[in-house]
């Protein structure tokens, strides 16, 4: 339980994707200096990303990851994919424990100015909803700021 709260601590100090683009190649466009870009997730690394399939969760130890997203939307205003919690169970303790999988749906929003990219919009809210059990103690259905 102690290893969760840990968790939800980080996330909500931090949310990283661990890979990124859809491995199209990036269409040549013109932007208007008034209208901001494409709207992106950041990591940990200060490195926008759209659709990663994967998505770490726990900046500072790695116990909580999002894998296999399949992104059914990413428009302006919200994302939103199915995949994979990863979960270390850490018992009895996080060298020694397991990754426990839980099936979600994770959603992005609250778009805003990314203050380092001024061109660019970042979502600045993940909502976590598990469509199985969720990992003891966090709820089923749990919302974090992305600070970065």
């Amino acid at each position: 339980m102690t290893t969760l709260l840990c968790t939800a601590a980080a996330m909500a100090a931090a949310v990283i994707p661990a890979s990124a683009h859809t491995g199209a190649a990036p269409s040549a466009r013109i932007l208007d200096p008034r209208a901001p870009g494409p709207v992106v997730v950041v990591d940990c690394f200060s490195q926008a990303r759209m659709r990663p399939e994967e998505y770490l969760l726990a900046c500072g130890d790695g116990n909580n990851r999002l894998v296999a997203l399949h992104w059914d939307s990413w428009g302006t205003r919200t994302a939103t994919a199915t995949g994979t919690d990863m979960v270390n169970d850490c018992r009895p303790y996080c060298a020694a424990g397991r990754f426990r999988a839980y099936p979600v749906t994770v959603t992005l929003s609250n778009p805003e100015t990314w203050p380092d990219h001024p061109d660019l919009l970042r979502f600045t809210t993940i909502r976590l909803l598990y469509t199985d059990t969720a990992p003891d103690p966090v709820p089923k259905d749990v919302t974090y700021k992305l600070v970065y």
